[in-house]
């Protein structure tokens, strides 16, 4: 099966419960089968099982993963600092190169059904930009399986760490394709000057920014207000995104509608993660409020954690879990975040089953969404643009 035979997908069960066939001629779902089919059309049988839009993963790590590797003891960590230091020792001990880690990862994700990730690249003087040209290889060798967008992140601080914002602006001309930031004050503890750089670089090279923003209380909000307000003042609205925003998870409902107002205003997005014991976005909430929120997977087993998959349906279970979704709105409206959301975050075209949509899908064995998002079946098949590239957990070949 090539990229351009028309395939008929019979028997599929939408969200809606019906069972429907689905026509897809050069990537695009163009009906129903109805009437004469193209020549040369392929049947595959989804045999009542379940499609879902493919979910993205918009936030993750895959320079730093040990994926497909021997077991890496962690070390104990108390704090962002103990993290980030003991993740710069544990590159030494991890074997594999960027490319073979990542790219097993990216094996993994797409297996599981994402369609797209945004990948978060260490870019510093401690590492060069090997990350980047390690994940960019990786993922341009993957292409028939999902898009990758690099952002190219100063883990180790960007002001606090001479030569860095030298490398962020050479990493855009060596596979970064956004820039990002982290912890204006918490981490290097200049907020204007943090800023200022990162937006100076984002309208000279024409790129978006994607700034991780740990820091809680009263000087997280300021500095998401702050990011706001340059958003707005410099026209990149769109085009800025703040990942964990763990500052917005307690907020009371009164303040979280001012801040969420200012950053439907400067049309800011946010991602959220659902780990451990890290605070999660009010994501009903801030939806409610017309943010526009994503979800990813974060590390995934790296130095910071042993945990983690690269499935974006048991992130979804995940963040349904952790914001107490009970409902079958509820549980559906985490996976929405998940697929949709993360489509709109990352500039791609809505996956849905209607004539002219993207055909990503996947195929579950389940007979409702609600089911899905708290079973975590894997998908009995995973198609990308009308191609079967995985059944049952595992990539296929020729699809």
């Amino acid at each position: 099966m090539t990229s351009t035979t028309p395939v008929l997908f019979t028997a599929v069960r939408t969200e809606d419960g019906l069972l429907r066939d689905l026509l897809v001629v050069d990537g695009l779902i163009t009906g129903d089968g109805t009437g004469p089919l193209p020549d040369g059309t392929v049947t595959v049988d989804a045999a009542g099982a379940l499609a879902l839009p493919s979910p993205v993963d918009a936030h993750i790590h895959p320079d730093k993963t040990t994926w497909g590797g021997p077991w890496l003891s962690r070390e104990p960590a108390h704090s962002l600092k103990d993290l980030i230091d003991g993740d710069v020792r544990a590159r030494e001990r991890i074997p594999g190169t960027v490319e073979e880690r990542s790219g097993a990862l990216m094996d993994q994700a797409a297996a599981r059904g994402t369609r797209a990730m945004r990948a978060h690249v260490d870019v510093s003087p401690v590492h060069g930009l090997g990350g980047v040209h390690g994940v960019r290889a990786a993922a341009d060798a993957r292409t028939h399986l999902l898009d990758v967008q690099i952002v190219a992140f100063p883990q180790l601080g960007l002001l606090s760490r001479p030569g860095t914002a030298e490398l962020l602006e050479r990493s855009l001309a060596e596979g970064a394709d956004i820039l990002g930031g982290l912890d204006p004050l918490g981490v290097d503890g200049d907020l204007d000057g943090h800023l200022d750089l990162l937006f100076d670089l984002a309208l000279r090279y024409g790129v978006p920014l994607d700034i991780h923003l740990h820091d809680g209380g009263p000087d997280g909000v300021r500095q998401v207000i702050e990011v706001a307000r340059r958003t707005t003042a410099a026209g990149l609205g769109g085009r800025v995104t703040l990942s964990h925003v763990f500052c917005l998870a307690d907020l009371p409902g009164t303040e979280l509608a001012d801040v969420a107002a200012r950053l439907t205003e400067a049309d800011i997005a946010l991602t959220t993660c659902a780990l451990g014991a890290d605070p999660v976005l009010p994501t009903a909430a801030l939806t409610g409020h017309g943010v526009r929120v994503a979800a990813g997977s974060d590390g995934v087993r790296d130095a910071w954690s042993p945990f983690g998959d690269a499935d974006m349906v048991h992130r979804a279970h995940l963040l349904a879990y952790r914001t107490d979704a009970r409902t079958d709105a509820e549980l559906a409206a985490c996976y929405h975040l998940v697929a949709h959301g993360g489509a709109e975050l990352l500039g791609l075209s809505r996956a849905g089953f209607a004539p002219g949509d993207p055909a990503d899908f996947v195929l579950l064995p389940v007979a409702s969404l609600p089911e899905a998002v708290v079973d975590r079946p894997a998908p009995g098949m995973v198609v990308r643009a009308g191609r079967v590239i995985a059944r049952d957990g595992r990539l296929v070949h020729g699809g």
